[in-house]
C-alpha cells in the first residue's frame, strides 16, 4: 500500500477502533459497576448500599433491601407487642424520647431474596 492508502486505512481503522472502544466501554461500564476503581469487586458494604440505592443493580442480583424509619405510633406498638405484653401499669403512648430511653427500635429493615423475606428492627 502506498502512503495515501495507508493513511486512508489508518483513518478508517481509527474510526473503527474508536467506535468499537466506545461500544465496548458502554458494555464494560455496566459490568464494571460491580467493581471498585481498583478493578476489584466492590466491598460487601458497598454492595449492600448499591442494592439499597440502585434498583437496576438490586434487581440484577435479586436482593432487595429496604429501610424505613418507624413513627412514634409504630414504635409504641412494637413496645406493646415485644416488651409490655398485657401489663396495664406500663404506658402505651410514650413519646420518642421515652422510647429512646427504653432502646425501642427506630428503623424497620426488610430484606428479600429468592422470595424469602426477613424483617428486622434496629
Amino acid at each position: 500500500m502506498n502512503k495515501e492508502q495507508q493513511e486512508l486505512v489508518g483513518e478508517v481503522y481509527e474510526n473503527y477502533f474508536n467506535n468499537f472502544k466506545d461500544e465496548w466501554i458502554k458494555q464494560y461500564q455496566s459490568w464494571l459497576g460491580e467493581f471498585n476503581h481498583s478493578g476489584r469487586p466492590i466491598s460487601k458494604e458497598e454492595f449492600i448500599n448499591k442494592c439499597k440505592t440502585n434498583p437496576e443493580f438490586s434487581e440484577k442480583w435479586g436482593l432487595t433491601i429496604e429501610e424505613r424509619e418507624l413513627n412514634t405510633d409504630e414504635r409504641n406498638k412494637w413496645f406493646q407487642i415485644n416488651l409490655n405484653g398485657n401489663n396495664p401499669l406500663m404506658k402505651s403512648d410514650w413519646k420518642d424520647y421515652e422510647l429512646n430511653q427504653q432502646n425501642i427500635p427506630t428503623k424497620l429493615i426488610t430484606i428479600t431474596y429468592n422470595n424469602k423475606t426477613i424483617t428486622s428492627y434496629e
